[in-house]
C-alpha cells in the first residue's frame, strides 16, 4: 500500500485546509486510515481515524483537540481519505501524516505516507 499525503500549506488562524491521502496498491486490504501529526519536539499523535463497521458504515474517531473542527472522510471511487480542517489554530501547526492499517494474508501491516506541512500563522 502506498500513501501520498498532500494539501498542506500556510494558513491564517481561523482558516481552513483540506488534506488528501490517496492510496494505491492493495487498497482492498485496508481496514482503517488515520491522520497523525507531529509538531517539533512533540511525539506524533493521532488526529482522526476512519474505518467501517459490519454494515460498511463509516466509523470515525477524533482526538479531543480537533473534535468539532476537523472532519475525516473518504471517497472509495478515488481511494482517497480526506481531512477537512476548519478553525485552524497556531497549535495545529505540524507535519501531518496519513497512515493505513491493513491485513494481508492474515498479517497486520501499517503503512505511512510522507508528511505534509501545515503552518498556521498570521
Amino acid at each position: 500500500v502506498q500513501l501520498q499525503a498532500s494539501g498542506g500549506g500556510l494558513v491564517q488562524p481561523g482558516g481552513s485546509l483540506r488534506l488528501s491521502c490517496p492510496a494505491a496498491g492493495s487498497v482492498d486490504s485496508i481496514n482503517s486510515v488515520s491522520w497523525y501529526r507531529q509538531a517539533p519536539g512533540i511525539q506524533r499523535e493521532m488526529v482522526a481515524t476512519i474505518s467501517s463497521d459490519n454494515l460498511n458504515n463509516d466509523v470515525t474517531t477524533y482526538a479531543d483537540f480537533v473534535t468539532g473542527r476537523f472532519t475525516i472522510s473518504r471517497d472509495f471511487d478515488k481511494n482517497t481519505v480526506y481531512l477537512q480542517m476548519n478553525w485552524l489554530e497556531p497549535q495545529d501547526t505540524a507535519v501531518y501524516y496519513c497512515r493505513a492499517d491493513a491485513v494481508i494474508l492474515g498479517q497486520e501491516y501499517t503503512y505511512w505516507g510522507q508528511g505534509t506541512l501545515v503552518t498556521v500563522s498570521s
